[in-house]
């Protein structure tokens, strides 16, 4: 096992990566504040995991709260039914909230736990790939909105995050994918020998390597606990964090939700980026090459879909938390390994890189 400190002073947890994590309870009742948890999980990860963390768990008596599977499932409606589960249980504010799943379930645990009863402790158990090295680290929690993603949510931290690698045996290959989007985010935003790394090892990350695996899973949170350290709220390093995500959002709503996972969205939207990079004269044609590359080699779209053409992405973008003052600010790539999120570029750029894109997709 190798373990991680988001250093957060006291509100600092522990982020710990290993197989076979999910059996040990040590990992898990230090942070349980009451006498009752309750576990959120979805449909197909809970017949799954369910019973042995229930097992684990016994001793106080678990809620089981389960979600259908999707990120169209990602809204008010569908978190309703957390608290509905909490309220006929008379859960009381030292109730633990354990987030067992994939993103999607881990943002709604996260803003469940961020509100009900003005805040309750929550842990967050990944067990997808893209959970367990970018959204259950770092507090971000929240829903979709039909007119934009992820826009109603609140920053709200977990008193631990346990991955279990063991949990990775039973993704399937499209959402193992999904996940190393995220990683290869890291490498291009501030991490350029971890890109070279990633460009060396990508057959055996498909290959699920446990050893690969499990380095690629360290060294993505170590990256993103760094910065969340320096910027929980996102005023300033941490909104590099989000390479690729206006253009990834903006498919993923324009395509309706589930229709792309959300790593599928953020790959082609990292390669946007880097065009619009080479655009502005920071990135080589050879960079773009790379960068197209390594996200086709991990089995990802390196082109947004035709479906959405360059004037219904910019209305979506336009609906983005990193849009001030009415401006958009876009983060990309001043080399590959350095991020720079900036509102100065001419928009005529931003157009041209929309257009190629959908000419080409």
């Amino acid at each position: 096992m190798k373990t991680l400190n988001l250093d957060l002073g006291a509100r600092s947890y522990p982020i710990h990566i290993g197989a076979g994590l999910i059996a040990r309870a040590e990992l898990l009742t230090p942070h349980i504040a009451g006498e009752r948890v309750a576990i959120v999980s979805n449909e197909t990860v809970a017949p799954l995991y369910m019973e042995k963390l229930r097992a684990l768990l016994a001793s106080y008596r678990p809620l089981e709260v389960l979600l259908p599977d999707g990120e169209q499932y990602k809204t008010l409606e569908v978190l309703n039914r957390i608290f509905d589960a909490l309220l006929a249980a008379r859960c009381d504010r030292h109730t633990t909230l354990i987030a067992l799943g994939g993103g999607v379930i881990g943002d709604m645990t996260g803003f469940a736990a961020a509100v009900y009863q003005r805040g309750v402790p929550f842990i967050q158990v990944p067990t997808t790939l893209l959970a367990q090295v970018d959204s259950a680290v770092g507090g971000k929690t929240g829903v979709n909105h039909p007119l934009g993603k992820n826009m109603i949510g609140a920053f709200y931290q977990p008193r631990a995050v346990v991955i279990d690698t063991d949990t990775l045996d039973t993704l399937p290959d499209r959402e193992l994918s999904a996940g190393l989007a995220e990683v290869i985010k890291y490498g291009l935003i501030r991490d350029a020998p971890f890109l070279e790394w990633l460009e060396a090892n990508m057959d055996r990350l498909l290959a699920r390597d446990p050893e690969v695996l499990t380095e690629a899973i360290h060294r993505s949170c170590r990256n993103k606990a760094e910065v969340v350290a320096v910027d929980e709220r996102e005023s300033g390093a941490r909104a590099t964090l989000n390479l690729g995500h206006t253009f990834g959002h903006a498919i993923e709503t324009g395509m309706g939700y589930g229709a792309w996972l959300h790593g599928e969205a953020i790959a082609a939207g990292m390669a946007m980026a880097a065009d619009l990079s080479r655009r502005l004269g920071w990135l080589s044609d050879a960079d773009v090459l790379r960068t197209e590359k390594l996200i086709r080699r991990a089995r990802l779209p390196a082109r947004a879909p035709g479906a959405v053409a360059p004037a219904r992405f910019l209305e979506l973008m336009s609906v983005d938390k990193k849009v001030l003052a009415g401006r958009l600010r876009l983060v990309l790539l001043k080399r590959l390994g350095e991020a720079v999120v900036t509102d100065d570029y001419p928009r005529a750029a931003l157009e041209a890189t929309l257009q190629s894109v959908h000419e080409t997709a």
